[in-house]
């Protein structure tokens, strides 16, 4: 079977920023599925202008005259599947990462997408804001999500020594035996239902 493509978005470019632990942590979960070739795609290393294009993206043909913004374009466009991880600033998500989504369009088109929020409300705001940006690009937003709370990262910034799988095992709990698991079959159901339709 081919293997569906996830890309791990982390979010936030805050220097400290706790969202390097949780998309670690889905990073090292996502090795124990067989069918899932998984990468890491961090904010900080695509360091796009503020959108400032005269043309849509949807009718630059995944054609951008900045280098860093077509190589944020190569990665989407790769994927199967997205996972993003967001902090919740302020009752929504990080600028940083509405910019990155509004720079492309076609390269996100009817593939799915789950949500992995931390901070205020468990990052609840964050990601009901987030999913209706990802319906009108046309991603596919699944129902399961994971917060994380504001308690939880108080007590665990600084806990360094513990691995990123032991400190989010009660996170993982949280919905049921094993809700990670659930939210990861869920997008990889819908990656392969939408990929084998995109492709068949």
């Amino acid at each position: 079977m081919e293997k569906i493509k996830i890309k791990v978005i982390l979010g936030s470019v805050r220097e400290g920023r706790f969202g390097q632990r949780p998309a670690s942590w889905i990073m090292e979960e996502l090795k124990g599925w067989e069918n899932v070739e998984a990468e890491l795609l961090d904010l900080k290393d695509y360091p796009m202008p503020f959108f400032d294009s005269p043309t849509s993206p949807a009718m630059m043909n995944m054609k951008y005259p900045n280098e860093v913004v077509q190589k944020w374009s190569n990665k989407i466009n790769d994927g199967d599947a997205f996972i993003i991880v967001s902090p919740e600033y302020n009752h929504g998500y990080s600028s940083v990462l509405k910019n990155a989504m509004d720079w492309l369009v076609p390269e996100w088109s009817r593939k799915p997408v789950g949500f992995v929020s931390y901070g205020s409300a468990s990052g609840a705001r964050a990601i009901e804001q987030l999913r209706e940006v990802a319906i009108e690009l046309n991603l596919v937003p699944i129902k399961k999500s994971v917060h994380i709370s504001w308690d939880f990262i108080m007590k665990t910034w600084n806990n360094k020594e513990i691995s990123n799988t032991e400190l989010f095992t009660p996170i993982r709990k949280a919905m049921g035996p094993d809700h990670l698991a659930d939210f990861v079959n869920d997008l990889l159901w819908m990656a392969t239902a939408l990929k084998n339709a995109r492709t068949g």
